[in-house]
């Protein structure tokens, strides 16, 4: 196996079962990263973990989990079972895991689905990085990266909940990154991917072109790059794609 630019590296993966968080999990794998497979969907998951083995690259660690439902004790267990996996150390962590309802205006949405938003697209990235961080301590070059979306920043009607808890999102990596500007081995940026041939994006754009989107490979190389040592000491920033 020819070395990447991720070699050796141990890096979790949030929403690995597809669309974005697939796509990390095979381009990561591909340049010598050991990545561990997080997901509630077990049968999309495997495929995943076969796919990367089939393809020569290490072997992944996969592991069903449920952000919406997950408490405290769950998110540290998670963390446990992962130290005594790869031998207390983790050097990065990709939150691609979002959820999102529906396009609408406020007066039709609802507390639960504000809520269940903001569970899976603040909170768990929030409880998994806290939970996690003794491990990427001990990494010596760790990268925390949180998956954005431009409605984080640019308020627009009938974006709610989710654009909110994006909002939200941007708020929790600039507060890790200022908590962790002591620490030169600990990092935390937001990548907004734009436009991608993703579930998500046909879900909100269904009148969109597949030619007006990018194709998730596209940005792959961004991905690698702040998971890489060559993105350290750039933390606390919303980059987009």
């Amino acid at each position: 196996m020819s070395s990447g630019q991720l070699q050796d590296k141990i890096v979790l993966v949030t929403g690995a079962s597809q669309g974005l968080g697939e796509q990390v999990a095979k381009s990561y794998a591909a340049q010598g990263a050991t990545v561990i497979l997080v997901a509630r969907h077990q049968k999309k998951m495997e495929k995943v973990y076969d796919d990367i083995v089939a393809a020569g690259h290490p072997e992944p660690f996969a592991v069903c989990f449920d952000l919406l439902t997950a408490e405290e004790k769950e998110f540290d267990n998670l963390a446990i079972t992962v130290a005594q996996a790869t031998g207390r150390r983790l050097d990065g962590i990709v939150h691609c895991a979002s959820y999102f309802y529906a396009l609408s205006p406020l007066d039709f949405q609802t507390v639960a689905e504000w809520v269940n938003q903001y569970r899976i697209n603040t909170v768990a990235p929030m409880a998994l990085t806290r939970a996690f961080l003794p491990l990427l301590k001990e990494s010596p070059d760790a990268s925390v990266i949180f998956v954005g979306e431009s409605h984080g920043e640019t308020p627009k009607a009938y974006w709610g909940g989710f654009g909110a808890s994006k909002a939200a999102l941007n708020y929790l990596c600039k507060v890790a990154a200022d908590e962790w500007e002591r620490f030169d081995n600990l990092r935390a940026n937001v990548l907004v991917p734009g436009p991608i041939n993703s579930p998500q994006r046909i879900k909100t754009h269904p009148g969109e072109s597949e030619e007006e989107r990018k194709n998730i490979a596209d940005i792959m190389p961004q991905f690698v790059y702040w998971m890489s040592s060559e993105s350290r000491g750039n933390s606390g920033g919303i980059v987009y794609l």
